[in-house]
């Protein structure tokens, strides 16, 4: 098959699946913002791996949709993470806890909210991860980079866990708070009740992989999830399979369970 990974990079674990994919006799071409053209042309592959959520890659996804080419993981479940309300009524949907959230203009926040409201985690808007994520303990913190709204999640303190998951294979791993993936972790004896907040968001979205990041308050000892990944890098994956031949495996039978349905 003719395949395209839609990516920000050309290493890392677009690299690995690329490789992969080739050694199962594939033909893949990987397309960052250095070569990415948005136009017939990419009508030339079966189909397409979405490991950035990207504006720009998502724009593509779009445009492959209204084409027909099937795109995994789903294009509107890869926005819906990359967008933080949107990020936020996934958590809700899934019947799961998450972060109280506020979002305003930088003046109305500052009347509005109380000195016993702080802290908060300021994130953008449009994001994943660590990127930009601010920790805000006063009014004083409250900064619009573009002078328009800004979005808080009330900051949970408690034990912060990295969860990964690949088909029903989860690894969990304690991590400090506001650090992105690759960030060092702590191995740790999961308990059943991270397995099962994470088997349940895998399972209600119908996700082949991906990850969350969960809180257990250290008040109500309950688990929040605050910033859930479509397609992680699987930096400190450290488990049984291999998370390359996994993924790559669960993509190829996607795709076959999708050309079925049609």
């Amino acid at each position: 098959m003719k395949i395209g990974i839609l990516s920000k990079r050309n290493k890392m674990f677009a690299a690995k699946i690329k490789q992969f994919l080739e050694s199962e006799g594939h033909v893949v071409e990987l397309y960052t913002l250095e070569n990415l053209n948005i136009n017939q042309s990419l009508l030339n592959n079966d189909f397409y791996i979405m490991k950035s959520k990207h504006m720009f890659f998502l724009y593509a996804g779009y445009f492959l949709d209204t084409h027909n080419i099937p795109v995994i993981p789903n294009v509107n479940l890869s926005y819906k993470h990359k967008n933080r309300i949107e990020s936020h009524y996934l958590i809700k949907q899934a019947g799961l806890l998450g972060p109280s959230t506020y979002m305003g203009m930088v003046d109305v926040l500052k009347t509005k909210l109380k000195k016993t409201d702080y802290p908060f985690i300021q994130k953008p808007l449009m994001g994943s991860g660590s990127r930009g994520v601010r920790f805000i303990t006063s009014s004083d913190d409250l900064k619009s980079t573009d002078g328009g709204p800004i979005y808080l999640e009330k900051f949970i303190q408690g034990i912060h866990y990295l969860s990964y998951f690949i088909d029903n294979k989860v690894c969990v791993y304690e991590k400090l708070p506001l650090v992105n993936e690759h960030a060092r972790v702590k191995a740790i004896e999961m308990t059943q009740d991270l397995i099962d907040i994470t088997l349940r968001w895998k399972n209600f979205y119908s996700m082949l992989f991906g990850h969350l990041d969960i809180v257990r308050d250290e008040n109500t000892n309950k688990l929040h999830v605050v910033d859930p990944g479509s397609f992680p890098e699987f930096s400190n994956w450290n488990c049984s399979v291999e998370p390359e031949k996994e993924v790559c495996r669960l993509i190829l039978n996607e795709y076959s369970k999708q050309l079925r349905i049609k």
